[in-house]
């Protein structure tokens, strides 16, 4: 071998050693700058005021009945209510899927990821579709010769809505506790002459409580800072924080926001806090190696106990395709009908607005490709991120925690506080060593979503990678591989199915961002089909569902990759 060549085998191995720290540090580079930069901009702008570093902002916040009773104890009083709607919905769900076996039951199960695929701008025009003065039930109560019920701009549509998008994350955790359940434990108990419900009461609802209340404490964090469904279906009458902070941002009031911005992320993230210590505690209770029986769900006797549990799946079935069914099927059934029947008039508005549009008009074009190309490189972005921050959080030790913590913090930041950090910072530009630095548009808008995205694919990752065997990565290591290399080489093709799972909940992630990207949307160089939605929304029904059924489309698929790639979210 030539000295060249020597030289180049040297430097090839050092160029893979250093490549891993590289990314890593590119990963807390980005992180730094996109994330906790603009948060940490919006804390600054709450306590400093004309340079001068005071607490008056946020202590108006906190004394001002306005703030205090209307916008914080109204965000809390429906976040309440809908953790208890959740709750309500989603337990009969984890019974039915825990407890019985029937043809579906595997898709139906896989359905409970909806709620981290499905925009909530769309579940939105949905109910607006279903419950509006001409929707759905209205023309279904009409037909029945009933009087029809006014639901838009309630606290019940709100509350309604909100159960759509959260009793399936709470069946899902429910169901995932009850198949840990030992079978052994309520066996024994029958045998000491428990009755069933007695058994169900000692033995098997305390190992269920502890994921009740973490599906309860998640959904309440969820709808404390829901935005786009209180945005369309309650408006600024039924104001949350969220909404506030928007309209706050849209008058200009950035001092103002930027407070009651930390105020609600305060609040976020300490119930985040009390989430995560609880789910540690309760973390591992139950084995699952010998779970519960499951009966099956279709008639096999005229027995009087079965066919009334028959008759409770029956009618909460029927509830199911009310609440969750329903409004799907009438965004895509509004979007094909109009006053003289079927029609494809609101997606023919779609193509004129698009062929004669203003040049200030919303286009569906724009929408789409936008939303796709962000998709594609927030992907681009979120899945090395997400891949690194799952390798360095995989492990024991106080420094992987302490990775992991920080790592993760941005799912406790709602997108609306990320987007008006990013607004008040980088995209009104910031000096840097005498030089203006501004990072706009579509740059600011993929930045935000990648942002959001990563925890997504590192929550897909990091499982699998902890369940490898470590003596495969030290075999690698001892044959001359770099860190880099046995990541490349032998676990990424182990955990592949986590890794593409989680690059579907990238981009699905990024196709459905509303929050952050209303704020730093502008102009038809950055707008999104969610965002496109909402301003149809303002004018006409007929073309916001046609562009919800756009958008459907794309997140269904993303939806048909992470139930085929995604088992990991089975537990």
């Amino acid at each position: 071998m030539s000295r060249r060549g020597r030289t180049l085998a040297r430097v090839a191995p050092a160029g893979e050693r250093a490549l891993l720290p590289a990314v890593a540090a590119t990963t807390g580079v980005v992180l730094l700058v996109v994330f906790y930069y603009p948060v940490g901009t919006v804390f600054v702008e709450s306590v400093v005021v004309d340079g001068r570093l005071t607490l008056a902002p946020v202590r108006e916040i906190l004394t001002s009945e306005f703030y205090l009773v209307d916008i914080l104890g109204f965000t809390a009083y429906q976040a309440f209510l809908s953790t208890l709607a959740s709750l309500a919905l989603g337990l009969p769900g984890a019974w039915v899927l825990a407890r019985f076996e029937f043809p579906g039951r595997r898709l139906l199960r896989s359905v409970t990821i909806l709620p981290f695929v499905l925009p909530s701008i769309m579940v939105a025009i949905g109910f607006v579709a279903m419950f509006g003065r001409n929707g759905t039930l209205n023309a279904v109560l009409r037909t029945a010769g009933l009087g029809g019920v006014e639901l838009l701009f309630t606290l019940e549509a709100v509350i309604v809505a909100h159960a759509f998008y959260n009793a399936p994350l709470v069946t899902r955790v429910v169901t995932a506790a009850w198949e840990s359940v030992d079978a052994r434990a309520v066996e024994t108990a029958r045998g000491l002459g428990a009755s069933p419900s007695r058994a169900f009461r000692d033995v098997v609802f305390p190992q269920l409580l502890p994921a009740v209340a973490v599906g309860a404490t998640l959904t309440f964090v969820f709808t404390f800072a829901s935005f786009p469904i209180v945005l369309a279906l309650g408006g600024f009458q039924l104001a949350t924080v969220e909404v506030w902070i928007f309209k706050l941002v849209s008058d200009l009031e950035y001092a103002e926001a930027a407070a009651l911005a930390t105020v609600e992320t305060g609040i976020s993230l300490a119930l985040t806090y009390v989430y995560l210590r609880y789910e540690g505690r309760t973390s591992g209770q139950g084995t699952g190696a010998n779970p519960l029986p499951r009966r099956s769900l279709l008639p096999e006797s005229l027995d009087p106990g079965a066919v009334a549990t028959r008759l409770a799946v029956f009618a909460y079935g029927l509830v199911v395709c009310v609440v969750f069914v329903g409004p799907v099927l009438s965004m895509v059934l509004s979007s094909v009908t109009g006053s003289e029947g079927l029609t494809l008039a609101h997606y023919r508005f779609l193509v004129e607005r698009q062929a004669t549009g203003a040049e200030f008009q919303v286009k569906p074009l724009p929408a789409i490709r936008n939303s796709i190309l962000f998709g594609v490189a927030t992907l681009a972005v979120a899945l090395p991120m997400g891949v690194v921050v799952g390798v360095l959080s995989t492990g024991e030790g106080w420094g992987r925690k302490a990775v992991d913590t920080l790592a993760m913090a941005p799912l406790a930041v709602s997108g609306i506080v990320v987007g008006l950090g990013l607004l008040r910072g980088l995209v009104f530009g910031v000096d840097v060593f005498g030089t203006r630095v501004a990072i706009t548009g579509a740059v600011a808008i993929v930045a935000a979503h990648a942002v959001a995205a990563y925890p997504f694919v590192t929550r897909n990752v990091a499982p699998l990678l902890s369940q490898l065997d470590p003596r495969l990565v030290e075999s690698a290591r001892s044959l001359g591989a770099s860190r880099a290399r046995a990541l490349w080489d032998v676990e990424l093709p182990l955990v592949s199915a986590g890794v593409v799972a989680g690059a579907a909940f990238a981009f699905a992630i990024s196709v459905g961002e509303f929050d952050s990207t209303v704020i730093l949307a502008s102009g038809s160089g950055s707008y999104t089909m969610p965002v496109a939605v909402e301003r149809y929304l303002g004018r006409r029904l007929g073309p916001a569902t046609a562009m919800g059924s756009i958008l459907l489309v794309v997140t269904a698929a993303s939806f048909v990759v992470i139930d085929r790639f995604g088992g990991r979210w089975e537990s």
